[in-house]
């Protein structure tokens, strides 16, 4: 089979339908503007729109960047990516002290969570980044209106202060980047407080004896990691056939086993009929995803973790004729303009992956778009991280969708079992995988599971990048011992034969 299906895409090939105008006069434009209209107004302060704002105005573009929250870096800094690291590592230290430090020779006495020290941990970490954003807008000169904007025209943001006024932002080119927001489940409601959502489960006040979560994803499996470590007993209720359904399901498969020697517990293809919160604590409704016998499960707290959807409520897209589709994602061309001349769209509300380093890329480039240069985002070489411990990355294709394509491929493994480093420091559990195209040796995708996977990972990203062989991987000196030996090794394992096991 040709390997053209297999290359590498230099550009986002998310059409509109029917665009209805032409890039060319932008791309010649020269942008002077007059004192009360911006070139470039950027609606969204999360990591697409605070990126591209500070993009542009790197450009020599006057920029505008309209937020509502009150604090610039979006769901990502505020209520997702950052906190819940933050309370990812420092669970993960107190679940070292509890349950690793005695075999390492450390002795301590009774360990103990304070869970508001905890949370104060984090938040201090979120004020320090978002105040870190205002420095870089202010270094930039990006022009930052707090409030709630809408489109009055394609030119023109109508923008409820949040400090009560209301005023009016003019822009050349106007780019939506007001990201997504929690998934809802027919016949819950969420609370923050029994019933909560990512946002909640960020904030809990004490940790709950029993914590249900609805979504075997990333968020869920990491806020249940969260909570388990702490002392949960964490039930995971999933729809679907398997867990994070996107991943190699080889690496999946014994992700799951890991998970479960974590002490959490999965009910999948296993559908959440309804939810009862008149008691203290809140009963489940559960039957099987194909229909048949219902039972129930109690929980303290019940976290929906079952996906996130695009953010346009109270934007008035429609008014101004911005095409989207049946999900309510905005139509963009490869240029990320929608069909309204003017009006761009970036990140979450269009399609492709929902992640904050993806609506980055497209930040970028579609700042470099509007400046007349040439953007830049390749959607097959998105990494992807769960950031559970170990952690799970990967970047390019599953052999799944290899296999799906055709295409005759050669799979290199090398287990952290055998890994000098992981062993030393007694942390050895997981694997890499590369899959290959077996002609060429060109890396198509490659598979981590072990402690620092969103690290290892990006060797694997860059090499994709510009074409990579296993063998390339394989022949380049890694220092030693480290854990990225074992990429090395997989990249043997898959062109001929690895040396350590």
């Amino acid at each position: 089979m040709a390997m053209a299906s297999l290359g590498r895409r230099r550009a986002t090939t998310f059409l509109c339908s029917s665009p209805s105008h032409k890039l060319s006069s932008i791309l010649i434009r020269r942008f002077s503007s007059g004192s009360d209209e911006s070139d470039v107004v950027v609606i969204g302060g999360g990591p697409g729109g605070y990126v591209a704002a500070i993009k542009a105005a790197q450009l020599g573009l006057k920029t505008t960047c309209i937020e509502k929250r009150g604090t610039l870096g979006g769901t990502c800094l505020n209520v997702g990516c950052i906190p819940s690291k933050a309370l990812l590592h420092s669970s993960h230290l107190y679940h070292e002290a509890k349950h690793s430090f005695a075999h390492h020779g450390i002795m301590v006495g009774s360990v103990e969570v304070d869970v508001p020290a905890m949370l104060a941990q984090k938040d201090n970490a979120v004020g320090n980044l978002t105040k870190g954003i205002e420095g870089l807008f202010k270094k930039n000169k990006v022009n930052y209106v707090k409030g709630y904007g809408k489109f009055l025209s394609p030119s023109e943001i109508s923008v409820e202060t949040l400090d009560g006024g209301n005023t009016t932002v003019k822009g050349k080119h106007i780019i939506i980047a007001t990201g997504s927001d929690v998934k809802s489940l027919p016949g819950i409601t969420i609370d923050e407080e029994r019933i909560v959502s990512s946002t909640g489960a960020l904030a809990l006040k004490e940790v709950p004896k029993k914590l249900v979560v609805i979504g075997a994803g990333y968020i869920g499996l990491e806020m249940g990691s969260v909570w388990g470590r702490l002392g949960s007993e964490v039930t995971v209720v999933e729809f679907a056939t398997d867990i994070v359904p996107s991943m190699d399901g080889e690496i999946r498969k014994q992700f799951q086993r890991t998970l479960e020697k974590q002490k959490m517990k999965f009910m999948l293809k296993t559908k959440v009929v309804s939810v009862d919160t008149t008691g203290e604590g809140v009963k489940l409704t559960l039957e099987p995803a194909a229909g048949g016998e219902q039972t129930s499960l109690e929980a303290d707290v019940v976290l929906v973790s079952a996906g996130r959807v695009p953010f346009t409520a109270g934007l008035d897209v429609e008014k101004i004729g911005v095409e989207t589709d049946k999900l309510g994602r905005i139509l963009v061309n490869e240029r990320f303009a929608t069909n309204i001349g003017g009006v761009y769209a970036i990140g979450d509300v269009i399609p492709g992956p929902m992640l904050a380093h993806k609506a980055e890329e497209d930040g970028v480039a579609c700042v470099e778009y509007i400046a007349g240069k040439e953007g830049h985002v390749d959607y097959d070489l998105v990494p992807g991280v769960v950031y559970t411990h170990p952690e799970v990355a990967s970047v390019g294709k599953t052999e799944e969708e290899v296999k799906a394509l055709g295409v005759e491929y050669r799979v290199g493994k090398f287990p952290m079992m055998a890994n000098s480093r992981a062993k030393a420091i007694d942390d050895a559990e997981g694997v890499v995988k590369i899959v290959t195209e077996k002609e060429s040796d060109r890396i198509l995708g490659v598979h981590v599971m072990a402690p620092g996977a969103g690290e290892l990972i990006h060797e694997a990203a860059l090499g994709m990048q510009y074409g990579a062989s296993s063998e390339d991987i394989a022949r380049t000196c890694h220092a030693h011992p480290t854990m990225s030996e074992a990429v090395k090794e997989a990249a043997m394992a898959a062109y001929d034969k690895p040396i350590h096991i």
